[in-house]
């Protein structure tokens, strides 16, 4: 009898938590997902900014200055383009996230839902098999004497 309950208890607790675990398994996924890309991104652009400062210690004259230029024109263009790419990317893993969790509370909602049904039914049953008591009154008790 005892096991029985405990199993129905941890059934119950189980039930209770998943919904739980699943949202803090997926925003755990999308953290590593989003810092991941953004480690990258920043590995990107320090390697940029360290070659153009490489490129800056190598001008001897005019001619190297005037093709620093160049290229400095050159990788603020590649800068700018690998910025709007990477913000992209962010944009299209946020929206993926947020189908996912749309997704987990929809799915969620139709399991509390189903479990609040079954509750329901089962009530109905045991309801039906009360007997009808007299209704108790809300009023106080009369006291009543009698003279013999």
């Amino acid at each position: 009898m005892q096991d029985k309950m405990l199993d129905e208890f941890n059934q119950q607790t189980r039930r209770f938590f998943e919904p739980m675990r699943k949202l803090n398994s997926l925003m755990l996924g999308n953290m590593e997902k989003m810092t991941e890309y953004q480690l990258e991104a920043m590995k990107r652009y320090s390697q940029m900014g360290t070659e153009r400062m490489r490129s800056a210690s190598e001008i001897r004259d005019a001619q190297d200055l005037q093709a620093f230029g160049a290229q400095q024109a050159e990788m603020m263009s590649e800068l700018s383009r690998q910025m709007m790419e990477d913000a992209q990317a962010l944009g299209e893993m946020s929206q993926q996230f947020r189908a996912e969790l749309e997704q987990l509370f929809g799915e969620v909602s139709q399991e509390l839902s189903d479990t609040a049904k079954q509750a329901e039914a089962s009530a109905k049953p045991a309801a039906s098999g009360k007997t009808d008591a007299p209704a108790k009154s809300d009023a106080p008790a009369k006291a009543t004497s009698r003279k013999s």
